[in-house]
């Protein structure tokens, strides 16, 4: 992906150095985050897993209590700031295309381990994630420093189609779209909930693939091979292909975030029309994705 000599965003917050905190389970922090991008790609389910990971959160630091970030932690800091510079210059341009008002662009939380949020406490093992009561997006860097070895996914182009995908949520929590669902969410049985859910996870996937359209035609940012890499991605984080990876079955009544079929397809349609008049995913019948 170029991102060459693209503007940093001013919507980012680093509190990396604040609390200088990881979390130690089982296998060190490459166990923690594989958890991390399990229990994201598979909408924070293993909510159970995080918890008992917080009663055992230890301080990392360089013997003088302070957070030194490597060279791979500020590359990556650069990229999710030019990133979500990005995803503020072309959804502010769709925002007034479509004549939906302003984009007021999310705040982008760089943190280590754990931290407090508008939706209370978060942590490295939620995987990035987006709180619609601060409208801000939390993502541990090392989430993606780990991505290639946990299910084979790597790239720049990867990780700003992770970032792109929160974002899309803001885009839902804008046009109402997220309070409307959640709110249906919550008059419905379990099964009937992650159904809404799915529906929401693949908007935010068609939303990543309209943003990436449209920042390629706005900078020329998509090198050869970064839509291939990103649609791979895509294609091992559906919740059937995680739980076959993790159980050997698939349980698709605990579905939240939808098949790899379904996500790769709305992934790709974004990509291909870079229309967000075209990700209703809400008025197809379900499973028809």
């Amino acid at each position: 992906m170029r991102l060459d000599g693209r503007r940093r965003s001013s919507n980012v917050v680093d509190k990396r150095g604040m609390s200088g905190r990881r979390l130690g389970i089982g296998g060190g922090i490459i166990g923690v985050i594989a958890a991390a991008i399990i229990a994201w790609l598979s909408g924070g389910n293993l909510g159970d897993v995080a918890q008992s990971a917080l009663s055992s959160l230890s301080q990392t630091h360089d013997g003088y209590g302070r957070y030194t970030p490597d060279d791979e932690d500020e590359r990556l800091a650069t990229l999710a700031s030019q990133v979500l510079a990005g995803t503020e210059d072309v959804w502010t341009r769709e925002f007034k295309r479509q004549g939906w008002g302003e984009y007021v662009p999310p705040e982008l939380v760089l943190y280590r381990g754990a931290i407090e949020t508008g939706c209370g406490q978060g942590s490295a093992q939620m995987g990035p994630f987006y709180c619609s009561a601060d409208r801000t997006v939390y993502i541990d860097l090392d989430f993606f420093k780990n991505m290639d070895q946990t299910i084979g996914a790597s790239g720049d182009f990867t990780y700003a189609y992770v970032i792109a995908h929160e974002v899309g949520h803001h885009v839902q929590n804008m046009l109402g779209t997220l309070e409307s669902a959640h709110n249906r969410m919550a008059r419905l049985d379990e099964a009937e909930a992650n159904k809404v859910s799915v529906r929401l996870e693949l908007q935010a996937d068609f939303y990543a693939g309209v943003w990436a359209h449209n920042d390629n035609e706005m900078f020329g940012s998509i090198e050869d091979g970064d839509i291939e890499r990103a649609i791979d991605a895509a294609s091992k984080i559906g919740d059937d292909y995680l739980q076959r990876k993790a159980t050997g079955r698939e349980m698709p009544e605990s579905f939240n975030h939808g098949r790899s079929q379904w996500r790769v397809n709305w992934l790709k349609k974004g990509l291909d029309s870079g229309d967000p008049l075209q990700g209703d995913t809400f008025s197809i019948p379900y499973g028809k994705f």
